[in-house]
């Protein structure tokens, strides 16, 4: 698969039940007709919502490539999809395929155009609380401190993890799997890795509710960006959209988030980041 011409843009947490987002969503263009779109996860939460974006924007763009964050994963009694935890994800990446956007589950493609080839892996590793609040040595530590804070993520009521016994459970398992698809990369290839949640922990030190960052990501993942030759990594979850750089690579947090935080005097314009090219270039 090729992208040609083009760029090979990003955004994420579109979270389209919100009127304002749903707008920036139809205005989302490319640039040329080899674009290709990154989405790292947060859609929505209803699956007509996911399926209405997707689909407007598999019909604007080359190539979509989609990557579940955890707001698709909710099961909520406000959505008639009410399958739950891998069964969810199974029938959104079946949405996905019959839309042509490439998922976790599809072959690595690799990005031809500028700055290619670089294969992009779209990634779903989740979390598995090892982000702990500082001096917390377990799990458990960890809920009850940020609890006690006033700090609770909605994953714990809406995101089930059937059939795996925990959410950590489902994070060790799709990390198994993830790393040895990566590890079958042609290494003579860089990559684009795209996740919802930052593989490393840096960028969540500077979290308004620090307390959070147990539902960012794993420890597992903090060193896929050298050993898995990233030229680039996309995430989102956060809301803080922002470049950064770990170990010489870069990280790119993509994020539209909702409307009360984008509205704020200084934040970013909600719209699409240039990964390759970079911007500016």
């Amino acid at each position: 698969m090729s992208g040609g011409g083009g760029r090979l843009l990003a955004i994420s947490d579109l979270h389209v039940a919100h009127q304002e987002n749903r707008a920036i969503v139809e205005g989302l263009r490319p640039t040329s007709d080899d674009d290709w779109l990154l989405v790292a996860g947060d859609v929505g939460e209803l699956s007509e919502d996911i399926e209405w974006a997707l689909s407007l924007l598999s019909r604007r763009f080359a190539q979509v490539v989609w990557a579940p964050g955890n707001h698709e994963l909710w099961t909520t009694s406000q959505d008639p999809l009410r399958l739950r935890g891998q069964e969810r994800y199974e029938a959104l990446v079946a949405l996905c395929r019959g839309l042509g956007v490439l998922t976790p589950e599809d072959p690595y493609a690799v990005w031809r155009g500028p700055g290619g080839p670089v294969t992009v892996a779209p990634l779903f590793v989740l979390y598995d609380y090892s982000f702990r609040v500082p001096g917390a040595t377990t799990k458990e530590r960890s809920l009850a401190l940020a609890e006690a804070n006033g700090i609770v993520c909605t994953d714990e009521f809406f995101l089930h993890p059937d059939p795996h016994p925990s959410r950590e459970a489902w994070c060790e398992a799709r990390v198994a799997v993830t790393e040895a698809r990566l590890a079958a990369c042609d290494p003579e290839l860089p990559t684009i890795l795209v996740n919802h949640y930052p593989l490393v922990r840096e960028p969540t030190r500077i979290l308004r509710y620090p307390d959070f960052a147990q539902w960012c990501g794993t420890v597992r993942t903090a060193d896929w960006h050298r050993r898995f030759r990233a030229r680039a990594v996309v995430y989102g979850h956060l809301h803080i959209p922002r470049t950064t750089w770990h170990d010489g690579v870069r990280f790119e947090e993509v994020s539209v988030g909702y409307p009360r935080e984008w509205r704020r005097p200084g934040h970013p314009r909600p719209g699409l980041r240039s990964i390759l090219p970079e911007e500016g270039r």
